[in-house]
């Protein structure tokens, strides 16, 4: 991918202005145009991997993704290679669009293309092209989403049909049916669940936030924006702590592979006039997580985005994953929404939160515990408040960062018994410096965890209760990669033990004693060449089968106390 040189001048912190945008789009553009049928249709990516829904949704998955891309950029001649596809796809080219159905969401893409460069492309069509893509999307007004961000593929298609007069009563019923059932997942702060428990992750801003206010705002809906602006503001507040300060976005949930459609959000917030962060600092954060994807690997030798994080990474192919699905990264460029004169892209960058100052931020919604710091521009996430309905790496394990990624070898987790399960959740408070919960690893067997960091050091504390006593205990640290430090120290209950295979976590072990049994450790992430040592920054004492005391070479410290029905953290200054 060719893009223009850096300019320093307005933008320090990453060389780009919207002219690497612009260019970036449109060599992705250009990449795929060769992959697309002689209709223009579908778009058959090259790749290995065909999703559960089959090739020729896949193909459609290419069309409407890119063709997204195509919206944001706003260019007419590849607008117009899309029109071709838009009159041959309804015409029994795309599949139809069914309950919980991969076209649903594809249907989705198209809609929100169609509406933001409707004079460009829409309003040109014939009215027999339009009349058979209205009908083919209107099956998206009645077919059942999966309980999840997919209530919103309805309302986006209903957005857009409302729009044109295309069966408008049926329009709007499915506009307020989808807008009621996400109202249960708003937990405050800005903050949705994906769904039904306590799934949280960027399916917060690049899907439950872009399409509740996108649909308010094109609406021109003032009481929805007002409600979704506000909430979209505050998320903000904290979604800018999530990147690191080498761009990278948090790598945690599901769908990484949609890579910079993390900056979405960011965009958003600025382009409806509801957003806590200056201009310049919206575009350090967006160009920072595009920069490191292009920079990491993200597009192969032929300009195609690959399944995968930088590269190609199996470890990220999802059932759902097709050759196309990494172009719901198109979102990303939302941004290009706004003109050359706008001060988001003239504005100077400023610096992003991890620049600023080192950091611990409580998150109460998810219950997470955000560790940034400014010398190594690393972003941490204790997380004691998410989980899937099942064991996923991506969700369950005690800590996430910018910088590492699970290992198959259970990182950052609590191993009793040899079962590394995490469910059921409890969130039992966060506070300034701290964070707590309690999970079951299975039937009787309960963790109740309190995470404490000052700077780069964390302090973890793990109380085992209903375990028979011998039962073997595993503690393990952070997963090493290149260019980071790990290290995980015992404190209390732990011994070492003999360094893992290269690119396996470090691991402490114990064993469960009479009654209820506490196991602490201390644990550090680093980027910096030569860190302090760790046993230097803090000093932790038991006191009894359940409380601690902590200090941090600064003098501020905490008296914890865990039992098994909760945590009582006193931080003193």
């Amino acid at each position: 991918m060719e893009l223009p040189a850096e300019e320093r001048e307005s933008s320090a912190y990453t060389g780009y202005t919207r002219a690497h945008w612009e260019a970036a789009a449109d060599a992705l553009l250009a990449a795929v145009a060769p992959y697309a049928t002689p209709d223009h249709a579908l778009y058959h990516l090259p790749g290995d991997h065909v999703s559960h829904s089959g090739h020729l949704s896949d193909g459609l998955e290419g069309y409407a993704r890119t063709l997204l891309l195509a919206a944001f950029r706003g260019d007419e001649t590849v607008l117009g290679r899309y029109a071709e596809g838009l009159a041959a796809g309804p015409l029994g080219v795309w599949p139809a669009v069914v309950d919980r159905s991969q076209p649903l969401v594809e249907a989705a893409s198209i809609a929100l293309a169609l509406r933001l460069t409707r004079p460009l492309l829409w309003d040109r069509l014939d009215d027999s092209v339009r009349h058979r893509a209205a009908d083919w999307l209107a099956d998206a007004l009645t077919a059942e989403p999966w309980p999840n961000n997919w209530e919103l593929f309805p309302v986006t298609v209903g957005g857009f049909l409302q729009e044109i007069g295309h069966r408008p009563e049926a329009a709007r019923k499915a506009i307020d049916r989808g807008l009621e059932r996400i109202e249960n997942w708003y937990v405050g702060d800005g903050w949705y669940t994906d769904g039904d428990g306590r799934r949280f992750d960027h399916y917060n801003g690049w899907a439950m936030h872009l399409y509740t206010v996108l649909h308010a705002w094109l609406a021109d809906d003032a009481e929805l924006l007002s409600r979704y602006g506000a909430r979209l503001s505050r998320y903000l507040e904290d979604y800018a702590r999530l990147f690191g300060g080498d761009g990278a976005p948090l790598y945690q949930g599901r769908s990484l592979t949609y890579r910079f459609a993390t900056t979405a959000p960011l965009w958003l917030g600025t382009l409806t006039g509801h957003t806590p962060l200056s201009p310049g600092a919206t575009r350090r954060l967006g160009s920072g997580a595009l920069r490191y994807f292009l920079d990491g690997g993200a597009v192969d030798r032929r300009g195609l985005l690959t399944l995968g994080w930088l590269g190609p990474d199996t470890s990220l192919v999802q059932t759902y994953s097709g050759p196309a699905s990494p172009y719901w990264a198109s979102k990303g460029f939302l941004g290009l929404l706004l003109p050359p004169e706008h001060e988001l892209w003239t504005a100077p960058e400023q610096p992003s939160p991890v620049e600023r100052a080192d950091q611990v931020r409580s998150l109460t919604a998810p219950n997470w515990l955000l560790q940034s710091t400014r010398s190594d521009g690393l972003v941490r996430l204790h997380n004691h408040g998410s989980e899937d309905t099942r064991y996923d790496p991506h969700y369950t394990r005690l800590a996430y960062s910018t910088a590492t990624v699970p290992a198959p070898s259970y990182d950052n987790s609590v191993i009793v018994g040899g079962d590394a399960s995490r469910t059921e959740i409890e969130p039992l408070g966060t506070g300034a410096g701290w964070i707590a919960s309690r999970h079951t690893v299975r039937d009787g067997i309960t963790v109740t965890s309190v995470v404490l960091a000052e700077g780069a050091a964390e302090v973890r504390a793990h109380l085992v209760a209903g375990a028979p006593p011998g039962t073997p205990v595993r503690i393990t640290g952070w997963a090493p990669r290149d260019g980071v430090r790990t290290e995980l120290r015992p404190a209390e209950g732990l011994s070492d033990t003999p360094t893992g295979a290269v690119g396996e976590p470090a691991t402490l072990t114990g064993a469960v004693g009479e009654g209820d049994t506490l196991f602490v450790a201390v644990a550090r992430l680093t980027a910096e060449p030569h860190p302090v040592p760790l046993a230097g920054l803090v000093s932790v004492r038991a006191h009894g089968a359940g409380e601690l005391e902590v200090r941090w070479t600064g003098g501020a410290g905490a008296r914890v106390r865990l039992e098994a029905s909760g945590v009582d953290v006193t931080v003193r200054g």
